[in-house]
Formats: C-alpha cells, structure tokens, sequence
C-alpha cells in the first residue's frame, strides 16, 4: 500500500462522463427505484429513494441529508486497486477507474464499510444469493483495467463461480483513458505520452479553444490530440 491515498484516485466523485451530474448522482439515478429529484437539476440530484441492496437483500431508504445509509462501493476496492496495478497508472487513469459505473454499485452504507479493501478471498456479501454476480463484476473490472489476482483471491473467485459456470462477465462503463493493457498476471507500465505535433496524420489542436470547437475537450493523456502544452497543471487532463 506504500503510497495509497484515495486522492491518488482524484476528488471523490467526479463527471468523467460529462453529463452534467457527478458519478455519485449518476450511480445513485442508475440504482435505486422509486425516486424523487431536486427542481432544476436536470435530473441530476436525488432527494429520495429506495435501494434494494444486493449485498444483504434488504430495501433501504435514501434520504439526502438524512442517515448516512447508502454508500457508492468501488467493487474493486481502490486500495485493491492500488495494490493490484493501479499505483503503475497515470492519474487520468486511475480518475478513470475510480469512475467507471462497471466498478461502482450503490450499497448498504455498514456492508460496504465492513468490505474496506478486501478482496473476494476476505470479504464476500452476506446476501448468498448474489455472490456469483457480485465476484463476476470483480473479474469484470479486474479484466477491464488490467488489475492482476493474488493466489487467495484466484482461489476464492473459482470456488464462488463453480457454482455458477453460467454466470457471464460484464462489459461497458465507460472507456479507458491510457494504454493499461488487460492482462491476467502482470499490469502493463506506461509511460508518458509525448506530445503530438502537426503531420503524420496526428490529432494536433494548436490551443484549447480549438480543442473545445471540435468537441474533443477535455483531452486525456495517452488518447488523441492530448500534449503537455495544453495541461496546465500537469495532472494528466488537458483543456478542463
């Protein structure tokens, strides 16, 4: 864990997907039923609602502002995360994972809390009856994101899927903004981006505001028309 913060994953929640509303607001919208929203917020900010929590299969009331009941969990913890090949990530990146509505499930606050950072070898929901579904989102994001397995967590996830060989592996979420190549052992290092020049077919935008015109803002490090230039506080996002 030697250098794991959560601000190495970026401010807690933000619009990776540029739809206005923060994650936590999208993942809340995407998984509790029965909702009530705030006058002018586009659908973004919830008032109300009912969780059906998969980790205990109990129903849960959602008030903002109220008891602290519903939490957004990491499925793959970030601290497992961290450990398991995201600390080789550039920062863009990990925002990326910590981000990504694959990775995210609004939960039982207390369920969550007593998960921490625990892989599927120390913490599985009580709620027998969506272990399958819960360690193949697991395997999900780790294959997505390139996050490597030790032996225990191997061992844990096969007997769990062994009772279910039927149970799929999940896609979509949103994409992802590096190089990280998915691999079942070892993460792939990347190393920074050099910046794009004109000719030779790159994308080239001379300032942000070209950017902008053509859509393309905000630029990643790592995809198309991304340079040093533009990133004015070098954290890997460009034209913000």
């Amino acid at each position: 864990m030697t250098g794991y913060s959560r601000e190495a994953f970026g401010p807690a929640w933000t619009d990776t997907n540029r739809n206005g509303c923060d994650t936590r607001n999208d993942i809340l919208g995407r998984d509790l039923i029965a909702k009530t929203y705030k006058a002018g917020t586009h659908g973004c900010l919830i008032l109300s609602g009912t969780l059906l929590d998969p980790y205990t299969a109990s129903d849960i009331l959602f008030v903002r502002g109220g008891a602290s009941e519903v939490d957004i969990d990491h499925v793959v913890a970030l601290g497992n995360a961290w450990v398991s090949g995201a600390s080789r990530w550039p920062y863009a990146e990990r925002i990326a994972f910590a981000n990504d509505p694959l990775a995210l499930l609004a939960v039982q606050a207390s369920a969550n809390r007593q998960k921490g950072d625990g892989d599927a070898a120390t913490w599985l929901p009580s709620n027998k009856a969506y272990r399958c579904a819960y360690v193949a989102r697991q395997v999900s994001v780790k294959i997505k994101f390139g996050l490597t397995l030790t032996p225990a967590e191997h061992d844990a996830i096969a007997r769990t899927l062994g009772t279910c060989p039927g149970q799929p592996l999940l896609t979509g979420g949103n994409p992802i903004l590096s190089s990280v190549t998915p691999s079942a052992t070892t993460p792939k290092a990347t190393s920074s981006p050099k910046p794009t020049t004109p000719g030779g077919g790159s994308v080239y935008y001379a300032n942000c505001t070209a950017a902008r015109a053509a859509g393309a803002a905000p630029l990643y490090a790592g995809k198309p028309g991304y340079r040093t230039g533009l990133d004015r506080d070098h954290d890997g996002i460009a034209c913000e």
